[in-house]
């Protein structure tokens, strides 16, 4: 149960940390992303305690930041741990990845050292993976490497976590998170600190001549060799947008020559469906995320962070980019959301996402007490209006229009018993016959292999558009629009007779059945109705006939 329930606990987890890693990339200044960064592990990760030690440049650590427990926060905040210390906790204990667990039976050796702690109390564990008031885990922190994407530059810094709300250790979703969200936050810092230097080197710019030629070389430098990309571009007159300057790490991150990159503006390069989400970034502080395109013809995620930068006090103004590329953290996001989402076994979508597509067509208008249209024109030449329960109605004098849902298109559903060119939302509810059978004689390896290939012809078997997707067992769903009811029951006696087909499982031939349920879609019913409804239906078609016709054989 706990395996079937994980991805809906994933999906409400990536949420949040999609939001926090948000927030400590949307931090003002560098205090703030430190403690950002720590508030966002007890907010979205699951812990009661979080600690950020930050590397000095003499190579110590110091408590930058804590969340969790103000009177431990007090206790430790700006105390200093050796990096000779750190380097000994980060190489003993169990490797998590990239993360370090010391278990309790180890961290006794470790209550002598420098490194600034704190102390809980807790009985002692039960499970074997009950988390211990002595456990310790920590999370170094890379600067992004010279090359970008994974590698790992310098350490910056390390995450201590303790005390998982559920009381658990970290299983592995846990244990990729936390590895993420370091990840991120190692790249929030750099680009914090790159943010703060480029500030106050702007504020010299802009104070006089001299200061301006001064710190012209210490920009290009943070410019030229920045870790992630960074553009600047014309802001007003006819070339507004346009890309004057762009680093090397832009130039390799899109595979475009900088001589080839001054033709274009960032509109010239975003994929068409994020147009809209570039128009509507602020030049001054604006952030967004969206794909640009590379030379080759395909596209990468990236974060876009805008600033405005004067030439001087009354001088021309620029847009200053930088662009970090967030392409693996958009794979790891997409690829979690569709395990959460798409049932594992099959790869159709789950009972979430169906109920989902099926509400997403549907608008809820509460039929039973709202008046109609023609109830309407009743009352406004005095004729009384009573809905289902006798209540009356008033109308204005001068009613809006009755359709609140301008927008929508709306769903009906074919009248049963003719047939006048009225198309659908078809729900076909199919439930498997002699699926058990094959399960008790053959084993659940030789189901699960009925089942996959029973999706893959359902999914063979419908348009394109069309959805099937898995409600669990051997039940299966296909939504499929703009069909009317002979062209539904068309669809169903193709599917069943695909179905019936011999199905090899574990070197052997096996058969089974399916019975069709054609329930109707149509606005003013809840998505759990309109499955009731097909459900129902799908019930009656299999009493009606013969259990031994049930099945192929």
């Amino acid at each position: 149960m706990e395996a079937e329930s994980e991805p809906y606990v994933r999906l409400a987890s990536l949420r949040q940390l999609h939001q926090v890693m948000a927030d400590m990339n949307t931090a003002r200044s560098l205090a703030d992303t430190l403690q950002t960064v720590a508030d966002g592990v007890v907010h979205a990760l699951g812990y009661e305690l979080a600690c950020v030690n930050l590397v000095r440049p003499d190579g110590d650590l110091v408590v930058a930041a804590f969340a969790g427990n103000q009177a431990a926060e007090a206790l430790i905040t700006g105390r200093v741990g050796s990096r000779d210390s750190w380097e000994r906790r980060l190489r003993m204990g169990e490797q998590w990845g990239d993360l370090v667990f010391i278990p309790h039976t180890e961290g006794w050796i470790l209550d002598d050292d420098d490194v600034p702690q704190w102390y809980t109390d807790g009985p002692a564990p039960r499970f074997e993976d009950e988390w211990h008031p002595s456990d310790r885990l920590f999370a170094p922190m890379y600067a992004p490497g010279p090359q970008g994407g994974g590698t790992s530059g310098e350490l910056i810094g390390v995450l201590s976590v303790d005390r998982p709300r559920n009381g658990r250790r970290p299983g592995a979703w846990g244990r990729e998170a936390l590895q993420m969200y370091a990840f991120q936050a190692a790249i929030a810092i750099s680009n914090a600190r790159l943010r703060s230097n480029m500030q106050r080197a702007l504020v010299r710019l802009e104070r006089e001549q001299q200061a301006l030629r001064a710190s012209e070389e210490s920009f290009r430098q943070a410019f030229e060799y920045a870790p992630s990309g960074m553009a600047i571009a014309e802001m007003g007159g006819d070339q507004h947008g346009r890309i004057l300057r762009s680093n090397d790490a832009l130039c390799r991150l899109l595979g475009r020559p900088a001589a080839a990159m001054r033709r274009y503006s960032f509109t010239d390069l975003v994929h068409p469906e994020d147009i809209g989400t570039l128009l509507r970034t602020s030049p001054e502080g604006g952030r967004a995320e969206l794909r640009l395109g590379r030379r080759d013809g395909t596209y990468v995620w990236v974060s876009l962070r805008n600033s405005v930068v004067a030439d001087a006090a009354d001088g021309p103004r620029f847009l200053l980019t930088h662009v970090e590329d967030i392409e693996e953290r958009k794979r790891r996001e997409l690829h979690l959301a569709h395990r959460a989402s798409h049932d594992s076994l099959t790869g159709l979508p789950n009972s979430a996402e169906l109920r989902s597509r099926l509400s997403a067509r549907l608008c809820q208008r509460p039929q039973s007490v709202l008046p109609t249209a023609v109830d309407a024109m009743d009352a406004a030449y005095g004729d009384p209006v009573l809905d289902s329960g006798g209540h009356s109605f008033d109308f204005p004098p001068n009613p809006e229009p009755y359709d609140a849902y301008d927008h929508h298109v709306h769903t009906v559903a074919p009248e049963e018993g003719r047939d006048d060119g009225t198309k659908g939302l078809a729900v076909l509810f199919c439930d498997l016959d002699g699926f058990k059978s094959i399960n008790d004689r053959f084993g659940h390896n030789a189901g699960d292999a009925v089942l996959i290939e029973v999706a893959r012809r359902l999914s063979g078997g419908v348009r394109d558009g069309d959805t099937v997707a898995r409600l669990g067992g051997d039940e299966f769903v296909i939504l499929a629009d703009g069909l009317g009811r002979a062209d539904a029951a068309d669809l169903a006696v193709r599917l069943r007779n695909e179905i019936i087909q011999p199905i090899r499982a574990e070197g052997r031939a096996v058969r089974v059945g399916a019975s069709f349920g054609i329930g109707w879609a149509h606005c003013g019913m809840t998505a759990d109705e309109v499955l009731k409804s097909a459900d129902e239906r799908m019930y009656v078609e299999k009493r009606s006939r013969p259990k031994q016709h049930r099945r192929a054989g």
